[in-house]
């Protein structure tokens, strides 16, 4: 709520009935949008260069904050607020300055250190320094670095960051989620036995059916497709949920995970050693010595082979980054056209005009986005399956479609 005071002049005094509908419907409206509400105020993500202006500023702020001098309310910043959403931290943000401090974890050179990232930052979620048992830490765009009394960087310190940050408690929490739902849902078959299911089973059997029959056996084929159907099916369910988490707007969701490219690197790169370790004779045989084809093409054809074959991870990992990632932009660009036009509070009429339109496109992205979701997760188990048949296929006997 606080990017709501700031951009209406960051003050309390007494509203007039059309202010004070004017705000309600801006309310309303993140509520409706589910990734907005998740920004976090005040955390620093790492600003584009095209925003050195607005660092500056912010700088100078901070300055004359240190010299007890007034200054005017931050303003709205819209590439900050999309730097936030779609990047990690090290705290969850609640509401205005209230953050849930997550656990800070360090292996340095002198040994591990382990405190609240609370003591990162002040009220005002504002980066201060921390002294712990070895060093004493600094948050700096949601890196964590040893300095020395006087501010600057502790270049002899060596610290690897093991901290729980808000994704990795998302990907912890989806894990527990999936763990529960489906150790539920095999505790109830094996009560029953063969029979029709029963409470969230109505709705995950067929998703379960249809991965097995549409995707793991028109890909994999009959003979192999047992072998690699626990793993698609993890990876399909991880996926989605994860897509679907990041939609929602209360704590303890919201986290842009498959957005960050750290995950859709760790998905695709498991994919790429299963089909690297699961591939039989005649798969290296196509890579590396295509039969039937001559040996002047295959010094042209190799390569190419070869390079699929790496190449194949980096489309699956991309192609989920790049559609989750996108469609939070989008969605946070068509939310902030409000606060732009209605320039910090000093133009209702510009905010008032532009919302029904950008609220409109916001809420009608957002539920693309449910689509988006999965489908991504299809797609991304989809390509998994006929990686794996192609890398499992003894032959045009072997392998049916």
């Amino acid at each position: 709520m606080a990017t709501f005071a700031a951009a209406n002049g960051g003050t309390l005094a007494p509203m007039s009935l059309k202010r004070l509908l004017y705000n309600t419907f801006l309310f309303l409206g993140a509520l409706c949008v589910a990734p907005f509400a998740m920004a976090q105020e005040g955390a620093a993500h790492g600003i584009p260069d095209s925003t050195e202006a607005t660092a500056h500023s912010t700088a100078t702020a901070h300055e004359e904050e240190a010299h007890g001098s007034a200054h005017a309310p931050e303003k709205f910043n819209a590439g900050k607020l999309i730097m936030e959403h779609i990047g990690d931290a090290h705290s969850w943000h609640l509401w205005g300055h209230t953050s849930l401090p997550l656990p800070v974890i360090l292996w340095t050179d002198k040994g591990m250190e382990c405190f609240s990232s609370g003591k990162l930052m002040d009220e005002h979620h504002h980066a201060v320094p921390c002294q712990g048992a070895h060093y004493t830490y600094l948050l700096e765009h949601e890196k964590i670095q040893a300095v020395h009394t006087d501010g600057s960087v502790n270049e002899t310190a060596k610290l690897i960051d093991f901290s729980l940050t808000k994704n990795a408690a998302t990907l912890i929490a989806a894990c527990v989620l999936l763990l529960v739902v489906f150790i539920g849902m095999a505790r109830g078959y094996a009560q029953r036995g063969v029979s029709a299911p029963k409470g969230l089973a109505k709705f995950l059997e067929p998703i379960v059916l249809f991965v097995r029959d549409d995707i793991a056996k028109s890909a994999i084929g009959e003979k192999h497709y047992k072998r690699f159907l626990p793993y698609l099916l993890t990876l399909f369910f991880f996926i989605w949920s994860l897509n679907l988490i990041g939609l929602i707007p209360i704590f303890p969701f919201g986290a842009n995970v498959t957005g960050n490219i750290v995950t859709p690197l760790v998905l695709a790169a498991i994919t790429f050693l299963i089909v690297t370790f699961a591939a039989n004779r005649h798969y290296w045989r196509h890579i590396f010595a295509m039969p039937g084809i001559p040996a002047a093409v295959l010094v042209i054809l190799t390569p190419i082979e070869i390079m699929g074959h790496f190449i194949r991870p980096i489309v699956l990992m991309v192609r989920l980054f790049a559609n989750i990632m996108a469609g939070h932009i989008v969605l946070l660009v068509f939310f902030c056209l409000i606060f732009i036009f209605s320039k910090n509070g000093e133009s209702l009429i510009g905010g008032y005009a532009t919302s029904p339109f950008a609220l409109a496109f916001t809420i009608f992205i957002n539920c693309l986005e449910l689509l988006v979701g999965a489908l991504q997760a299809y797609v991304f188990t989809l390509l998994t399956s006929i990686y794996i048949g192609t890398a499992v296929a003894g032959g045009h006997d072997d392998h049916h479609h």
